[in-house]
């Protein structure tokens, strides 16, 4: 199970449901399977997850990882994520499990090629692939 999450915002019922499954995950989850995992829990319709992850990602407490269509919650400090715009996933290719790494080289990097560019930069998500320690 992933570390707490530290946020500012109050969540409704669903956005708290969305996140509490994705830090129980052990792995990141599309938005069907959260609905899945939820359903005896009242959320019967795509729609009501996609309003919740929309809200977690938009203050910052989850990541979407646009390769696996999944999602999954922030593993360093929110706020930080917030701030620099920039998050790295190491992807497990065997088991699945997304690790969140902090590599101030790379973010910097991405944030001067914005700006060499003149490219206001909104987000950007770096995803790796491999095998984890553990495969």
């Amino acid at each position: 199970m992933n570390t707490p999450i530290k946020f500012d915002a109050r969540l409704t019922k669903n956005q708290s449901l969305v996140l509490n499954t994705l830090l129980e995950a052990d792995k990141p989850l599309t938005a069907y399977s959260i609905l899945d995992a939820l359903r005896d829990r009242g959320l019967k319709a795509p729609l009501q997850v996609y309003r919740a992850i929309s809200k977690l990602l938009e203050i910052g407490v989850i990541h979407r990882l646009d390769s696996l269509n999944a999602f999954v919650p922030c593993q360093l400090d929110s706020s930080d994520c917030n701030i620099r715009k920039t998050v790295i996933f190491a992807i497990c290719l065997e088991c699945g499990k997304a690790q969140e790494v902090s590599d101030s080289l790379t973010v910097d990097a991405i944030q001067n090629i914005s700006r060499n560019t003149n490219f206001r930069l909104e987000n950007s998500v770096t995803e790796i692939r491999g095998l984890c320690a553990n495969c």
